[in-house]
C-alpha cells in the first residue's frame, strides 16, 4: 500500500510534467496545500522535499517552493507502466558431491562466534592471512608441497586466477595449451586478448614435437587427468616441460583440479614440487574436492613475480568474502578437509 507523501508526491509530479503548474509557478505553502488535500502538513512536507531532491521543484529562502524547468525532450517521466513481476523459477540442480553439510555448517557457527567482528573487516588483497596459512600448512601435510604463504594468492575461481596469472605476466604473450582442453582455458585467455597456442596430446601428455614447436611464451598444463582426455602426464614428460621452461626462462601455469583424487595411494607429485628453477605458477580450486558453490582457488607465484604482482595488482581487493575464507581455513585447520578427502577416496575405490 502506497503511504500518503508517496501519493501526494505522484499526483504533484503528474501536474508539473503535464503543465498544470508551469516553470516558475509557486506551489501553494505547505498549509494551503495540506487544506486542499486533506493531507497533514508533515506529508505535504516530505512530498515537498521529495520533489525537491529530484529537481522537480526548487526553493526560495523565506518564499516558498517553485517549479523547475524541465525538457522532456518529447519523452514523460511520469508513471512507468505496471508490469507484472515475472518470476524465476525455483532452482533445481540437486548438490553435488558428498561433502558433509552439517560439519560444515557446524564449522560456520562455530567461525562466527569466535571471530565476531573480525569477519566484517576488508580483506587483505592476496587474501586472509589465516586462509593462506591453512592452505601452506594443508599442502606441506597432505601433498609434501613447501608453499611459502607470503606467495599464496586467494581467488573466486580457477577463471579468475587464468586472468590474475595474465594480468602479471603480460598480454602481450602467447599461451600454449593441452588439445582438447577444459572450454574456459581458451575462452578466458582469448577474451583477454591473448594468443592461444593448441598442442596435441599424446598419451603421457603434449607430444614432444608439439612442446618443441615454439611459438608459445608460456605453458598450461593439466599434469592430473586432464579434461577430457582423460591423459595424466608421465614423471619423465612432466620433466621435458620443467626443462623447456628452465632453458627458455619462461613460465609454467600448472592447473592441479582434481589431483586430490588421483587413484591408488597418495596423489602424484605436481611440477611445483619438482621445479628447481621457480618457473611453476601454481593453480587449485576447491570446487571438485569440496562443492562446485564454493568459489575459492588459490595460486602460488613464484618468488620473482610477487613484486609484479604487487605493483600491477596489489591495490586490488580480494574477491572472496572474509567470511567464506575464515570458514575455509577452520575447515582445514581442524582437519575436516583431509578427513573429507581421505573419505570420499575409500568411497571411489569402494565404487565397481
Amino acid at each position: 500500500m502506497k503511504k500518503k507523501y508517496d501519493m501526494l508526491y505522484r499526483e504533484l509530479k503528474e501536474q508539473i510534467l503535464s503543465g498544470e503548474y508551469r516553470a516558475g509557478e509557486k506551489l501553494p505553502s505547505k498549509r494551503v496545500m495540506a487544506d486542499r488535500t486533506g493531507y497533514s502538513t508533515v506529508t505535504v512536507a516530505t512530498a515537498y522535499g521529495r520533489l525537491e531532491d529530484e529537481g522537480y521543484i526548487l526553493p526560495r529562502e523565506r518564499s516558498g517552493y517553485y517549479v523547475c524547468r524541465i525538457e522532456t525532450g518529447g519523452t514523460r517521466g511520469g508513471e512507468v507502466p505496471a508490469v507484472p513481476l515475472i518470476r524465476l523459477p525455483e532452482d533445481t540442480a540437486e548438490p553435488m558431491g558428498e561433502l558433509e553439510y552439517s560439519l560444515w555448517f557446524k564449522t560456520v557457527r562455530k567461525v562466527i562466534s569466535e571471530q565476531g567482528s573480525r569477519l566484517f573487516v576488508k580483506a587483505p588483497g592476496k587474501g586472509c592471512a589465516v586462509l593462506r596459512n591453512a592452505i601452506a600448512e594443508y599442502l606441506g601435510r597432505y601433498r609434501g608441497m613447501h608453499a611459502d604463504p607470503r606467495r599464496i594468492i586467494i581467488g573466486s575461481g580457477s577463471e579468475q586466477l587464468y586472468e590474475t596469472a595474465i594480468k602479471v605476466l603480460g598480454r602481450e604473450l602467447t599461451v600454449g595449451i593441452e588439445s582438447p582442453c577444459y572450454g574456459q582455458i581458451p575462452t578466458v585467455y582469448e577474451g583477454m586478448g591473448v594468443s592461444v597456442c593448441r598442442l596435441r596430446m599424446g598419451s603421457d601428455g603434449i607430444e614432444e614435437e608439439a612442446l618443441l614447436s615454439g611459438g608459445f611464451d608460456v605453458l598450461h598444463v593439466t599434469p592430473f587427468h586432464s579434461y577430457p582426455s582423460g591423459v595424466t602426464t608421465s614423471i619423465a614428460k612432466r620433466y621435458d616441460y620443467l626443462s623447456w621452461a628452465e632453458k627458455a626462462g619462461r613460465y609454467i601455469i600448472e592447473d592441479d583440479f582434481d589431483s586430490e583424487f588421483f587413484m591408488p595411494g597418495q596423489p602424484i607429485e605436481a611440477l611445483y614440487s619438482l621445479d628447481s628453477s621457480d618457473s611453476v605458477i601454481y593453480l587449485n580450486t576447491f570446487s571438485k574436492s569440496l562443492s562446485p558453490a564454493m568459489r575459492i582457488g588459490y595460486m602460488i607465484l613464484p618468488e620473482a613475480l610477487l613484486p609484479i604482482y604487487e605493483e600491477k595488482l596489489g591495490d586490488f581487493s580480494c574477491s572472496v568474502p572474509v567470511m567464506e575464507q575464515y570458514v575455509l581455513a577452520e575447515f582445514i585447520a581442524s582437519g575436516s578437509f583431509e578427513r573429507h578427502l581421505n573419505r570420499m577416496r575409500r568411497q571411489m575405490r569402494a565404487k565397481p
